[in-house]
């Protein structure tokens, strides 16, 4: 790996925001963001990230590769809680195994943020339907990690759960309720609609009034840099606050939090690869491939999957692979594809 590539993402400025708010916890400092400004700025981000991705594919059109993309991003959220959940049921149970792996299949919308702006630093070109995949990504980790929850449950969860669902029936007139609300946790929940509904506007007037880019620009261009290092500010707090759980992650959990990204990214290159993608999108599907769920996936296996312990898969979620991912990852990630994926 270059060296260059990784001062240069040490020295970014979200990056040092970051560490900026791990330091301010550690050596006790009373630094604190009001609770409605970190959320107020994650929408801001979701909202810009998808406008933008919804222009960029206005302008690309649905091309074959565009296709293409998209149909793999979404296999590999399929395949990566599966092959994650088998790995992880050698040492913990169904529930927490189920938990933890649809982390993993899904995606984290503020390390491919990061490593967007990282390709800006480099001047390396990327597409905007990459957002695409983004958004499609996180909802199907969700429902097999549910899936996966149900089927590895002890026989007597499995029979007390029926019992309770017949008693559903006879108050609510139908045992789907459960299923009703894991779908609509799964791609009604506010992260995704959000992106997904951004996306779509973002689309529709790069077609249909391409007028209206230039007066959103001010606020999906120009504000977004320093908004993602207050986000990342905040992250670095919340990280280092979550440093204590990793305690009872076990070194079997902190090996899989630090290992099975850059094996994920590794499958993402052979699919970029494959599918003749440019360095900048290959670069960004192998971070949707190794990044974790620290914000979707805890609310919907909360309401899920509740024997599942929170603190691990949140712990090693954002605690591990999110600060992995943004300071060694990302450069790790972008010397590979230099070494695979021609200049374009």
């Amino acid at each position: 790996m270059q060296s260059s590539l990784v001062l240069q993402n040490l020295l970014s400025a979200p990056v040092l925001f970051f560490f900026l708010g791990i330091l301010g916890v550690l050596v006790g400092s009373d630094l604190e963001i009001p609770s409605p400004l970190p959320k107020l700025f994650s929408l801001y981000l979701l909202l810009a990230i998808g406008f933008k991705g919804g222009m960029e594919l206005a302008h690309s059109g649905l091309g074959p590769q565009v296709l293409l993309t998209i149909g793999a991003a979404v296999v590999m959220s399929l395949l990566v809680p599966l092959t994650s959940f088998l790995l992880l049921r050698l040492r913990l149970d169904g529930y927490n195994a189920a938990a933890i792996a649809a982390s993993y299949g899904s995606i984290s919308a503020v390390t491919f943020i990061t490593a967007e702006s990282f390709l800006n630093v480099l001047d390396v070109n990327f597409d905007g339907f990459m957002v695409a995949a983004l958004a499609l990504m996180e909802s199907p980790a969700i429902v097999v990690g549910v899936i996966l929850a149900k089927l590895s449950a002890p026989a007597e969860d499995r029979e007390a759960a029926g019992e309770q669902e017949n008693g559903t029936d006879l108050e609510n007139g139908g045992g789907s309720l459960r299923w009703r609300e894991v779908l609509q946790e799964a791609f009604l929940n506010g992260s995704v609609y959000l992106l997904i509904g951004s996306l779509v506007i973002g689309y529709v007037v790069a077609a249909f009034s391409p007028a209206g880019l230039e007066k959103m620009d001010p606020f999906t261009e120009k504000l977004f840099y320093g908004a993602l290092c207050f986000f990342l500010l905040d992250m670095g707090i919340v990280a280092a606050q979550r440093l204590r759980d990793l305690r009872q992650t076990g070194a079997f959990l902190i090996g899989f939090s630090l290992l099975a990204p850059p094996v994920h990214a590794l499958v993402g290159l052979l699919v970029s690869a494959l599918l003749g993608l440019s360095q900048g999108n290959t670069l960004l599907f192998m971070v949707l491939c190794a990044s974790a769920s620290y914000i979707a996936v805890p609310a919907a296996m909360r309401m899920t999957v509740p024997q599942a312990n929170p603190s691990l898969y949140i712990s090693t979620a954002l605690g591990l692979t999110f600060p992995f991912n943004v300071v060694i990852g990302i450069p790790l990630y972008m010397a590979l594809t230099r070494y695979v994926i021609p200049v374009g």
